[in-house]
């Protein structure tokens, strides 16, 4: 896992520059960092289906989604199933320790909803929380390993809630691939092996941690090996038995609160009231015009869903097609269009739910037209300020949020035969979440995506850490609609580069004629804050002296996107996997 620089550690920890400064220099650094290093493209090629199609991150995933479509399962089913089993084969992501957002295309009744199951604040924290003795912000890992940084995990309840919902299959069957699998073993993929090794240390800090990816002669489990894991059988059993209420009461719930609490050096606030009293909410999905479609996600507390919109309805503005993808121009037009996105993102999103938000206003058609006309000329934007939605709480002064979000995330997209739509985005975080692991299981560390400052001299951020409050995220699952009928479900992994990775690849699919694996195996090139960064060991490289030339800075980094998309169509589904990551395409 990559390390914080010490630059970043050093505006954590003791800054002590003017308030608007540090929240621009820290969100930008801190922002830039990539959240799981590379290990090597794999080849990946479009797959074609007629009935019903599964793109993961994860082969035995996609098995265990496929499995339950074979079975007469549909997407719902299929996802509780490929969910379970990403916990245990790619625990570095997500898990049943962490949280999630479902975008749901039902079409029996022609209705998009979406399922927030993001982990929510403690009632016990403090705007304290993340600050030493004297008010300063705590360097980036003294929060997050250890019982600190946990918040309430949210993924069992947004599966169960979904599945009571709309699911077909007996629950208990959903849990038969993944125990089938933590009791015989599953061979351990060349990235698990590679990031366990990157953060031994971190790994090494908890017992039962260190037990589990490490032998007895403290080395670090090898790809290839077969790993079991018989404590996590043994706690889905529990679920599979007895529902959500196995995992938010009872002994699982007591192993998570005294874990949390009584991690050594950095216990934690979690309590037994924070897990029973732990809600999905269910909430209408947020959509954006581009050409002929609409880009539709998940809304607040997702930032995903809205800089996402806002730049693809900025871009709505001008003839990308035309343009091509060769001409310097429609990069600097995405790119100029993501940093305004992201002026706006760092000023005003957050929990809606405790903070008031401008939702409609960012995406007001009058005000994306004011926003999208700064980018008119040909030149680099050489200001780029939150802008002035119409909100009616205009007045208020919020200070730019400074959260350092490094989720090691993980996304999947279903169809099933009846046409009903999964896109779904999971995470624990930072890469292994909190390195606690509780019954065969990690546990998030999601409490670090708040703002570990709650003010900037006087004036609120909006992400600020508050009882019961769910932090921002930038997972950004998305369904793009077209007259009302699903085509394409898309999202991936990233952290804020979650954003840029699906608008390059909705632009160069939608506008530059490409099919949906060369979209996605185009080099990733954003721009999020003044600098373009350039995927490295790709021909984005090629691009850095006309970004300069311009006035860009530029910097050639790892951009690890892991998106999967499956493209909708009567009676044809094509699905692809990104070379960057581990994935797999079912299809029937």
């Amino acid at each position: 896992m990559l390390k914080i620089s010490p630059l970043l550690l050093r505006l954590l920890t003791v800054c002590s520059c003017a308030g608007p400064i540090f929240s621009a220099t820290a969100q930008q650094i801190s922002d830039s960092i990539t959240p799981e290093t590379s290990v090597a493209n794999q080849q990946s090629h479009l797959v074609n289906g007629q009935q019903w199609m599964i793109a993961t991150a994860n082969h035995y995933a996609s098995e265990a989604g496929a499995e339950m479509l074979r079975q007469g399962g549909n997407a719902i089913d299929a996802m509780v199933a490929t969910q379970l089993v990403l916990g245990l084969v790619e625990p570095q992501s997500s898990g049943i320790g962490g949280g999630g957002f479902l975008v749901y295309w039902n079409n029996d009744n022609h209705q998009m909803t979406t399922f927030d199951g993001r982990e929510t604040a403690p009632f016990a924290v403090t705007p304290r929380l993340f600050q030493d003795k004297k008010g300063q912000p705590l360097a980036f890992y003294d929060a997050v390993v250890g019982g600190r940084s946990v918040g309430t995990p949210g993924t069992i309840k947004l599966l169960w809630n979904s599945h009571q919902q709309y699911g077909q299959l007996e629950w208990k069957k959903l849990f038969q691939p993944a125990i089938k699998l933590a009791q015989q073993g599953f061979i351990v993929s060349p990235r698990l092996a590679a990031l366990v090794a990157k953060d031994a240390t971190n790994l090494q800090r908890w017992p039962v941690t260190k037990a589990y990816f490490f032998d007895t002669q403290d080395q670090p489990i090898q790809a290839g090996q077969r790993l079991i894991n018989h404590a996590y059988a043994n706690t889905l059993r529990k679920i599979a038995d007895y529902g959500q209420k196995a995992f938010y009461q009872g002994d699982i719930a007591r192993e998570i609160v005294n874990t949390v609490q009584n991690a050594m050096g950095n216990p934690g606030v979690l309590s037994s009231i924070d897990l029973a009293s732990y809600k999905v909410k269910q909430r209408a999905p947020v959509c954006a015009p581009y050409r002929q479609y609409q880009i539709c996600g998940m809304g607040p507390p997702s930032s995903g869903a809205l800089t996402l919109g806002q730049i693809m309805a900025m871009l709505n503005h001008y003839p990308l097609a035309k343009m091509g993808a060769n001409d310097v121009n429609s990069w600097r037009l995405i790119g100029d269009a993501s940093r305004l996105a992201f002026a706006d993102r760092g000023r005003y999103m957050a929990d809606s739910d405790y903070v008031p938000m401008p939702t409609k206003g960012l995406l007001d058609p009058n005000y994306i037209q004011q926003r999208a006309q700064l980018l008119a000329s040909n030149k680099k934007l050489t200001t780029v300020e939150p802008g002035l939605p119409p909100w009616e709480h205009a007045s208020q002064q919020l200070a730019t949020n400074e959260a350092i979000e490094l989720p090691s995330t993980t996304h999947f997209s279903i169809v099933d035969t009846q046409g009903n739509v999964v896109s779904m985005t999971s995470t624990i975080e930072n890469s292994f979440g909190s390195r606690l692991m509780v019954g065969g299981f990690l546990l998030n560390n999601e409490l670090t995506d708040f703002s570990f400052r709650s003010h900037i001299d006087g004036r609120p951020i909006a992400n600020r850490i508050e009882p019961g409050k769910r932090p921002r995220s930038s997972m950004a699952p998305t369904i793009v609609m077209h007259n009302n009928q699903p085509v394409l479900a898309i999202g991936s992994p990233g952290g804020s580069q979650i954003i840029g990775y699906i608008a390059k690849t909705l632009v160069a699919y939608i506008d530059w004629g490409m099919d949906l694996q060369q979209a996605i195996n185009l080099p990733n090139i954003n721009n999020r804050f003044g600098s373009f960064e350039l995927e490295q060991h790709t021909t984005a490289t090629a691009w850095a002296p006309k970004f300069e030339k311009l006035g860009y800075k530029t910097v050639v980094k790892d951009l690890n996107s892991g998106i999967q998309a499956i493209s909708i169509a009567p009676k044809q589904l094509i699905g692809a996997a990104d070379p960057r990551r581990e994935g797999k395409v079912i299809a029937q």
